[in-house]
């Protein structure tokens, strides 16, 4: 393990228990951000400013080819027009990243936490003088809804409320951060509930990391919201497209996304954290999803996942392509209702798939091409099919270059 990977490991940890937002290295090694909590402890104080701004592009924006797709979506404008719903902590309305377009439901305009903040930069942070981090979608309107308490404890009722206000209130799409062990029925019909008023709900495959590494993962389950019908669920990658050995791992995924290790914005200030897990890849989804409905506002909720899904570079859990998912043509004529699903990606947990498979991701960052190798733990190996969520189009990707 490297030594950036374990300062890493060690800083969540600490910040997961209430203590110090220890500083973890950037892989350049040129800034030490703190860690972003995603709790906090009882009695730990609320996360502030960072006083370290992160001025190269991180690892994240080039491995996506943001700066390609910002040139095709509108530049700082894309998503413009969209309201993305970030279910989570709360979202700092003062973050001048964020600044003058956060709308919020209730309490939500406070956070303690930071989290949701976080979150929101990744999707949707405008972009500043001699730093080089943006959101996915900088033109996307920013809705804060409380799916927590205020020291980030998640429950089932608390993420449908949330899931239902932010439905309530006209969000096109819907990020949920918490990943749940349990579900409710007051949770499906919420997510439910959402969809029939065409937001598309993405939510965390699995949960964050919260505390110190155990010495064996634990088994590969369902978490929710992410497991209910009509949800886009996302898993998280490193810059190696990677999940850690002993990170939480989901029975099923449709998208994963860059997570581990990534850059953004705190509740205050215009310095920069770093942070983990699979609710910060949800993020990532969840702008490109802006930028697809702003680019393409004839699609419903369900062909815009059926996009995403669509047009993500083929791997075991398909890993996002934005610049692919925006202008991607259309080919054939979408059907009138979502039809049938196929089933959802599938991680084996049997006992003769306990082997570590790596499968290549080619991925294009500002016109080169990156080669990542997806390296699964132990448990997390065979995937035996692939969900398309909802009824879209077939899609015809441009040729690379165009």
């Amino acid at each position: 393990m490297s030594r950036s990977v374990r300062a890493l490991a060690l800083s969540l940890a600490l910040t997961a228990l209430g203590g110090p937002a220890a500083a973890a290295p950037l892989a350049d090694g040129g800034v030490n951000l703190p860690v972003i909590p995603s709790v906090l402890a009882a009695g730990a104080s609320c996360t502030g400013g960072s006083s370290a701004v992160a001025k190269a592009v991180p690892w994240e924006q080039r491995s996506l080819g943001l700066a390609r797709v910002w040139r095709t979506a509108g530049g700082s404008a894309g998503g413009a027009g969209v309201t993305v719903a970030v279910v989570d902590t709360g979202v700092a309305a003062q973050a001048p990243a964020l600044a003058g377009r956060v709308t919020a439901v209730g309490a939500a305009d406070g956070d303690c936490v930071g989290h949701g903040t976080f979150v929101a930069g990744l999707i949707a942070a405008a972009p500043a003088r001699q730093v080089r981090f943006a959101g996915v979608a900088s033109g996307a309107h920013v809705l804060a809804v409380r799916g927590t308490d205020t020291r980030g404890a998640a429950t089932a009722a608390s993420l449908a409320s949330g899931i239902r206000s932010a439905a309530q209130a006209g969000a096109e799409v819907i990020v949920v951060s918490p990943a749940l062990a349990q579900g409710s029925a007051g949770l499906t019909a919420a997510v439910a509930y959402a969809s029939k008023r065409d937001a598309l709900v993405v939510a965390a495959a699995a949960p964050d990391p919260t505390g110190p590494a155990t010495a064996s993962p634990p088994p590969p389950r369902d978490y929710w919201p992410a497991s209910d019908p009509g949800v886009l669920s996302v898993l998280d990658l490193d810059a190696k497209g990677s999940r850690p050995a002993n990170a939480p791992s989901p029975l099923r995924a449709d998208l994963s996304a860059p997570g581990d290790g990534v850059v953004g914005i705190g509740p205050s200030g215009k310095g920069h954290y770093i942070g983990s897990g699979a609710s910060l890849a949800a993020a990532y989804v969840a702008g490109t999803a802006a930028l697809v409905r702003a680019a393409h506002p004839d699609l419903t909720a369900a062909q815009t996942a059926s996009r995403l899904t669509g047009s993500a570079y083929p791997s075991d859990v398909p890993r996002l392509d934005p610049y692919a998912a925006v202008t991607s043509v259309r080919t054939g004529t979408a059907p009138k209702d979502d039809g049938p699903q196929e089933p959802p990606v599938r991680l084996a947990t049997d006992t003769s798939a306990r082997t570590a498979t790596h499968r290549a991701l080619a991925t294009a960052a500002a016109g080169v091409a990156v080669g990542l190798g997806v390296a699964w733990a132990a448990v997390i190996v065979r995937l035996r099919s692939r969900r398309r969520v909802g009824g879209g189009p077939e899609l015809e990707q441009p040729e690379p270059g165009t």
